[in-house]
Protein backbone atom coordinates (compact mmCIF):
# COMPACT_ATOMS: atom_id res chain seq x y z
CA UNK A 1 0.00 0.00 0.00
CA UNK A 2 2.84 2.37 0.86
CA UNK A 3 4.21 2.14 -2.67
CA UNK A 4 0.89 2.99 -4.32
CA UNK A 5 1.19 6.40 -6.00
CA UNK A 6 -1.34 8.97 -4.89
CA UNK A 7 -3.67 9.91 -7.76
CA UNK A 8 -4.39 13.50 -8.66
CA UNK A 9 -7.77 14.92 -7.65
CA UNK A 10 -8.94 14.58 -11.26
CA UNK A 11 -7.76 10.97 -11.51
CA UNK A 12 -9.50 10.12 -8.24
CA UNK A 13 -12.73 11.76 -9.42
CA UNK A 14 -12.63 9.94 -12.76
CA UNK A 15 -12.03 6.62 -11.00
CA UNK A 16 -15.03 7.23 -8.77
CA UNK A 17 -17.33 8.19 -11.63
CA UNK A 18 -16.16 5.29 -13.79
CA UNK A 19 -17.30 2.99 -11.00
CA UNK A 20 -20.68 4.66 -10.86
CA UNK A 21 -21.10 4.23 -14.60
CA UNK A 22 -20.37 0.52 -14.25
CA UNK A 23 -22.94 0.26 -11.46
CA UNK A 24 -25.58 2.09 -13.47
CA UNK A 25 -24.89 -0.04 -16.52
CA UNK A 26 -25.23 -3.26 -14.59
CA UNK A 27 -21.64 -4.34 -15.17
CA UNK A 28 -19.81 -3.84 -11.85
CA UNK A 29 -16.30 -5.24 -11.55
CA UNK A 30 -16.27 -5.46 -7.72
CA UNK A 31 -12.61 -4.43 -7.50
CA UNK A 32 -10.56 -4.92 -4.34
CA UNK A 33 -13.10 -7.23 -2.70
CA UNK A 34 -11.14 -10.48 -2.62
CA UNK A 35 -8.98 -12.20 -0.01
CA UNK A 36 -5.78 -10.80 -1.51
CA UNK A 37 -7.04 -7.24 -1.04
CA UNK A 38 -8.16 -8.04 2.49
CA UNK A 39 -4.61 -9.12 3.30
CA UNK A 40 -3.10 -6.14 1.51
CA UNK A 41 -4.90 -3.56 3.63
CA UNK A 42 -4.30 -5.15 7.03
CA UNK A 43 -1.40 -2.88 7.95
CA UNK A 44 -2.36 0.33 6.16
CA UNK A 45 -5.07 2.04 4.16
CA UNK A 46 -4.64 4.33 1.22
CA UNK A 47 -8.11 5.50 0.15
CA UNK A 48 -8.29 7.65 -2.96
CA UNK A 49 -11.35 9.56 -1.73
CA UNK A 50 -13.09 10.72 1.43
CA UNK A 51 -16.81 10.28 0.92
CA UNK A 52 -19.13 12.27 3.18
CA UNK A 53 -22.68 11.20 2.52
CA UNK A 54 -26.12 10.76 3.95
CA UNK A 55 -26.74 7.76 6.21
CA UNK A 56 -29.64 6.61 4.01
CA UNK A 57 -29.53 2.81 3.65
CA UNK A 58 -29.94 3.13 -0.13
CA UNK A 59 -26.67 5.03 -0.44
CA UNK A 60 -23.96 2.40 0.17
CA UNK A 61 -20.86 4.09 -1.25
CA UNK A 62 -18.76 1.06 -2.16
CA UNK A 63 -21.72 -0.42 -4.05
CA UNK A 64 -22.88 2.59 -6.06
CA UNK A 65 -19.30 3.51 -7.00
CA UNK A 66 -18.19 -0.11 -7.53
CA UNK A 67 -15.23 0.01 -5.19
CA UNK A 68 -13.77 -2.27 -2.52
CA UNK A 69 -11.73 -2.52 0.65
CA UNK A 70 -9.45 0.43 1.35
CA UNK A 71 -10.71 2.54 -1.56
CA UNK A 72 -13.01 4.98 0.22
CA UNK A 73 -12.84 6.64 3.64
CA UNK A 74 -16.55 6.97 4.37
CA UNK A 75 -18.23 9.37 6.79
CA UNK A 76 -22.04 9.35 7.00
CA UNK A 77 -24.67 11.31 8.91
CA UNK A 78 -28.38 11.84 8.33
CA UNK A 79 -28.74 14.61 5.76
CA UNK A 80 -24.91 14.83 5.55
CA UNK A 81 -24.94 17.41 8.35
CA UNK A 82 -21.46 18.31 9.55
CA UNK A 83 -20.37 18.74 13.16
CA UNK A 84 -16.94 18.68 14.74
CA UNK A 85 -16.65 14.89 14.52
CA UNK A 86 -17.35 14.98 10.79
CA UNK A 87 -14.85 17.76 10.18
CA UNK A 88 -12.22 15.91 12.16
CA UNK A 89 -12.85 12.71 10.23
CA UNK A 90 -12.58 14.49 6.88
CA UNK A 91 -9.40 16.28 7.95
CA UNK A 92 -7.96 12.92 9.01
CA UNK A 93 -8.72 11.48 5.59
CA UNK A 94 -7.03 14.41 3.87
CA UNK A 95 -4.08 15.20 6.13
CA UNK A 96 -3.17 11.76 7.50
CA UNK A 97 -4.40 9.34 4.81
CA UNK A 98 -3.61 11.87 2.05
CA UNK A 99 -6.77 11.27 0.04
CA UNK A 100 -6.82 13.72 -2.90
CA UNK A 101 -10.61 13.93 -3.20
CA UNK A 102 -13.46 14.80 -0.83
CA UNK A 103 -16.98 14.01 -1.99
CA UNK A 104 -20.23 15.31 -0.50
CA UNK A 105 -22.97 12.92 -1.57
CA UNK A 106 -26.62 13.96 -1.36
CA UNK A 107 -29.57 12.14 -2.84
CA UNK A 108 -33.12 12.56 -4.02
CA UNK A 109 -35.83 11.73 -1.50
CA UNK A 110 -33.63 12.76 1.44
CA UNK A 111 -35.73 12.52 4.61
CA UNK A 112 -33.70 15.15 6.44
CA UNK A 113 -34.26 17.72 3.70
CA UNK A 114 -37.96 16.82 3.51
CA UNK A 115 -38.33 17.22 7.27
CA UNK A 116 -36.57 20.58 7.20
CA UNK A 117 -38.84 21.75 4.37
CA UNK A 118 -41.95 20.66 6.26
CA UNK A 119 -40.76 22.45 9.38
CA UNK A 120 -40.12 25.67 7.46
CA UNK A 121 -43.17 25.58 5.18
CA UNK A 122 -45.82 24.01 7.39
CA UNK A 123 -44.47 24.41 10.88
CA UNK A 124 -44.35 20.64 11.30
CA UNK A 125 -42.68 19.98 14.67
CA UNK A 126 -39.58 17.82 14.96
CA UNK A 127 -38.62 16.32 18.30
CA UNK A 128 -35.55 14.82 19.93
CA UNK A 129 -32.14 14.94 18.33
CA UNK A 130 -33.73 14.73 14.89
CA UNK A 131 -34.52 18.39 15.41
CA UNK A 132 -30.79 19.12 15.54
CA UNK A 133 -30.39 17.46 12.15
CA UNK A 134 -33.23 19.40 10.54
CA UNK A 135 -32.01 22.69 11.99
CA UNK A 136 -28.65 22.16 10.28
CA UNK A 137 -30.42 21.54 6.98
CA UNK A 138 -32.72 24.55 7.35
CA UNK A 139 -30.24 27.15 5.94
CA UNK A 140 -30.14 25.17 2.69
CA UNK A 141 -33.94 25.07 2.56
CA UNK A 142 -34.19 28.80 3.17
CA UNK A 143 -31.61 29.55 0.47
CA UNK A 144 -33.45 27.40 -2.09
CA UNK A 145 -36.78 29.04 -1.25
CA UNK A 146 -35.23 32.51 -1.51
CA UNK A 147 -34.02 31.60 -5.00
CA UNK A 148 -37.55 30.59 -5.98
CA UNK A 149 -36.81 26.87 -6.11
CA UNK A 150 -39.72 24.45 -5.82
CA UNK A 151 -38.47 21.05 -6.97
CA UNK A 152 -37.05 18.43 -4.64
CA UNK A 153 -33.92 18.11 -6.80
CA UNK A 154 -33.25 21.84 -6.41
CA UNK A 155 -33.42 21.63 -2.62
CA UNK A 156 -31.11 18.61 -2.62
CA UNK A 157 -28.59 20.37 -4.88
CA UNK A 158 -28.68 23.49 -2.70
CA UNK A 159 -27.99 21.44 0.40
CA UNK A 160 -25.07 19.71 -1.33
CA UNK A 161 -23.62 23.10 -2.34
CA UNK A 162 -24.16 24.47 1.15
CA UNK A 163 -22.35 21.49 2.68
CA UNK A 164 -19.35 21.85 0.36
CA UNK A 165 -19.11 25.55 1.21
CA UNK A 166 -19.47 24.80 4.92
CA UNK A 167 -16.63 22.27 4.91
CA UNK A 168 -14.28 24.71 3.22
CA UNK A 169 -15.31 27.61 5.46
CA UNK A 170 -14.92 25.69 8.70
CA UNK A 171 -11.86 23.55 7.93
CA UNK A 172 -8.64 25.46 7.35
CA UNK A 173 -6.87 22.13 6.74
CA UNK A 174 -9.22 21.31 3.89
CA UNK A 175 -9.28 24.83 2.44
CA UNK A 176 -5.47 25.00 2.41
CA UNK A 177 -5.22 21.60 0.70
CA UNK A 178 -7.62 22.74 -2.03
CA UNK A 179 -5.78 26.03 -2.48
CA UNK A 180 -2.48 24.15 -2.81
CA UNK A 181 -3.98 21.92 -5.50
CA UNK A 182 -3.55 18.71 -3.49
CA UNK A 183 -7.26 18.09 -2.95
CA UNK A 184 -10.54 18.72 -4.71
CA UNK A 185 -13.94 18.91 -3.04
CA UNK A 186 -16.95 17.94 -5.13
CA UNK A 187 -20.67 17.70 -4.45
CA UNK A 188 -22.72 14.94 -6.07
CA UNK A 189 -26.44 14.21 -6.10
CA UNK A 190 -27.54 10.59 -6.37
CA UNK A 191 -30.72 9.51 -8.14
CA UNK A 192 -32.31 6.52 -6.46
CA UNK A 193 -34.27 5.39 -9.52
CA UNK A 194 -31.41 5.00 -11.99
CA UNK A 195 -28.35 4.97 -9.71
CA UNK A 196 -26.57 7.91 -11.31
CA UNK A 197 -24.38 10.28 -9.30
CA UNK A 198 -24.39 13.72 -10.90
CA UNK A 199 -21.98 16.59 -10.30
CA UNK A 200 -23.52 19.57 -8.51
CA UNK A 201 -20.47 21.62 -7.60
CA UNK A 202 -16.68 21.32 -7.61
CA UNK A 203 -13.86 23.17 -5.92
CA UNK A 204 -10.27 22.56 -6.95
CA UNK A 205 -11.12 20.10 -9.73
CA UNK A 206 -9.32 20.76 -13.00
CA UNK A 207 -10.93 20.32 -16.38
CA UNK A 208 -11.35 16.95 -18.01
CA UNK A 209 -9.51 16.36 -21.30
CA UNK A 210 -12.59 17.45 -23.24
CA UNK A 211 -12.63 20.79 -21.38
CA UNK A 212 -15.57 20.01 -19.10
CA UNK A 213 -15.54 20.03 -15.33
CA UNK A 214 -17.72 16.99 -14.79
Amino acid sequence: MADTPTPTPREAFDTLMDGNRRFVGGSPEHPNQDAARRTEVVLAQNPFAVLFGCSDSRLAAEIIFDRGLGDLFVVRTAGHVAGAEVLGSIEYGVSVLEAPLVVVLGHEGCGAVAAARSSVEDGTPVSGYVRDVTERVTPSVLAARAAGRTEDADFIAEHVRHTVDLLLERSRVLADAVEAGRVAVVGLSYRLADGTARLVTARGLDEAPDGAVR
